[in-house]
């Protein structure tokens, strides 16, 4: 049972960490400036997309999910760490 509670534990803080990368990673509301912008319409054509935000979204999700990975691999060390 104990096992259980820690692993869930450990799903809820990388879903909470997770969660707080989200609105703190990307540049959403502020406006892209036009060279940034052109960057992503020049690689969402070079990969066929016509819309440069179904490029946008998916890559800065997955910057999150890094961010949070590695935020959460660094919680876990240090709890280790001062565990032990």
């Amino acid at each position: 049972m104990g096992i259980l509670v820690r692993r869930l534990l450990k799903v809820a803080l990388f879903v909470g960490l997770f969660c707080l990368a989200v609105p703190y990673i990307h540049t959403y509301p502020i406006p892209m400036p036009a060279n940034q912008a052109r960057a992503w319409l020049h690689a969402a054509n070079w990969l066929g997309i016509r819309d440069p935000d179904d490029l946008y979204i998916p890559i800065i999700l997955l910057a999150d999910l890094i961010v949070a990975t590695l935020v959460y691999s660094m919680i876990m060390k240090l709890w280790r760490h001062f565990r032990s």
